[in-house]
């Protein structure tokens, strides 16, 4: 299997403005403004108009930006957008209906269905299913429609304004007839205060569902003063299911995790991180650290690495290696510490190839821990749904490919006093896979793990966070705790 090429890694990241919602809003915005006045272009006038006009919008951009609306609080949006239609001259119908097709054309056809069929290869049919997950989906993506539409439209209705008065007489064709120039402007700087103070008081009273985030690892009493030993291991390998939905997985005929729930121990509350983007899970997983200590704070990173020690360093110090196998995005946060692996390829084949380039890691670095990614049932929940039977399938393939890694280090000798893990990085809700609000499906994500020293059978249900991961791996190869590790070592599990 071949490694994400440097031309797919920065492909990645300029997928990003388009995926992530808060770069999404303002470019789609502007794209829009520019189709529907395409005949201007050619004009001066119309690009310094432009630009007054947008820096006339900035303020609102820089709300919306700084505010999400997830999950219920989308319907708060609409509000400002019908006191908008108020305020501001409405803007031409036909912007109106361009955008919303556009929208709907982006996100249907262009990503759901010619994105997916050129990467993955799902159905040209697919966008007879996208649509409805476009319409329900609740994550901090682009294709979030109940969030995205209301702040475009609001906000091309007032750049619209601002532009059309601009372009046809100067600043008095700003102004609405109910009002002289000083006075609207006065009108329009008291709608910006009225706005951010909305915004911030909506998130303040009704954004209350974000885990609070636990103490330092060292501030918790030590596996030995709980009278538990960590058992030195001699390898640690972690396969990660990317957006493996608990429920979802209740449901499917996983043999393999069965057997380790068994000869093993399970943490049945095991909770993300928010948000809980691929990236900010992977980072606040293998650092212990929040995304306000370690800086990756969605899958779209404008600083690259993590700002916090990780568990690849903590390795480092005890002439030990790790090795991250995972997706080019990841690259972004641990930088050398991954081995990178293509996203372009049949998603029927994806699983199957990273796990032949896992074998092949092993064989030629033979790592102390190897994290594995596995990415096909994360890019079906995307594609064509969570809820679906295609989902449930790839879960089942999943582990198929799981039990025959296992078998393979049972063959070479290296599980031998190894511990093996398996858990997801977060879950999926309705919609388009959706991941990054913690709605339903996203939160508590499955997390086994069985080898030595660790008990059989036993089910911990206290609540536990996957930023506990970082100190458990350390626990069990001796190494030093990342310097922002949060979370107790997760020690019920050890044999007292």
């Amino acid at each position: 299997m071949k490694h994400a090429s440097r031309f797919e890694r920065v492909a990645a990241r300029l997928w990003n403005l388009l995926n992530e919602g808060k770069p999404f809003t303002p470019i789609f915005v502007l794209g829009i403004i520019v189709l529907y006045y395409y005949r201007d272009l050619v004009s001066l006038s119309f690009w310094l108009d432009l630009v007054v006009s947008i820096a006339l919008t900035l303020p609102i951009f820089v709300i919306y930006y700084m505010y999400d609306f997830p999950l219920h609080l989308r319907k708060y949006l609409w509000l400002p957008f019908l006191i908008g239609l108020y305020v501001f001259t409405p803007a031409p119908l036909g912007l109106y209906v361009l955008a919303i097709g556009m929208y709907f054309f982006f996100t249907v056809i262009f990503w759901g269905t010619i994105y997916y069929h050129l990467r993955i290869g799902t159905k040209w049919t697919n966008y007879r299913r996208f649509w409805k997950l476009v319409l329900k989906n609740s994550d901090s993506t682009s294709g979030n429609a109940q969030e995205q539409l209301p702040k475009v439209l609001f906000i091309l209705g007032v750049m619209a304004f601002f532009h059309e008065g601009l372009t046809s007489s100067g600043w008095n064709g700003v102004v609405d007839i109910r009002f002289d120039s000083g006075l609207f402007f006065v009108v329009y700087g008291v709608f910006l205060v009225i706005l951010a103070i909305y915004s911030y008081l909506i998130h303040y009273f009704l954004f209350r569902w974000k885990p609070e985030e636990l103490p330092l690892t060292k501030d918790y009493p030590s596996p030995a003063e709980q009278g538990a030993s960590a058992p030195h291991a001699s390898k640690v390998f972690i396969v990660i299911i990317d957006g493996c939905r608990k429920d979802r997985l209740a449901e499917a005929h996983t043999p393999f995790l069965d057997r380790m729930r068994q000869e093993g121990t399970e943490f049945t509350l095991m909770e993300t991180v928010y948000p809980d983007r691929t990236v900010v899970c992977f980072s606040s997983l293998f650092t212990g650290a929040y995304p306000r200590e370690h800086g990756i704070k969605s899958n779209m990173v404008w600083r690259h690495g993590v700002r916090t020690e990780s568990l690849f360093d903590s390795l480092r110090k005890v002439n030990k290696k790790g090795r991250l196998l995972g997706i080019a995005h990841l690259v972004d946060a641990f930088g050398d510490d991954v081995e990178t692996v293509t996203a372009v390829m049949n998603n029927d084949l994806a699983d199957g190839n990273i796990m032949r380039r896992a074998r092949h890691i092993m064989e030629q670095q033979n790592p102390d821990v190897l994290i594995t990614q596995l990415i096909a049932t994360d890019q079906t929940g995307h594609s064509q749904g969570a809820l679906y039977d295609e989902y449930k399938q790839k879960i089942e393939e999943a582990d198929q490919h799981t039990e025959l890694f296992y078998n393979w280090l049972e063959q070479k000798g290296w599980m031998e006093d190894a511990v093996f893990m398996v858990f997801a990085d977060h879950g999926q809700s309705d919609g388009i896979g959706g991941h990054g609000h913690m709605d339903e499906g996203e939160r508590y994500v499955p997390f086994i793990m069985m080898g030595k020293g660790i008990q059989a059978g036993l089910k911990v249900a206290e609540p536990h966070s996957l930023v506990s991961v970082a100190p458990t791996v350390c626990a069990l190869m001796q190494a030093p705790l990342p310097d922002q590790s949060h979370g107790p070592v997760l020690a019920e599990a050890w044999v007292k």
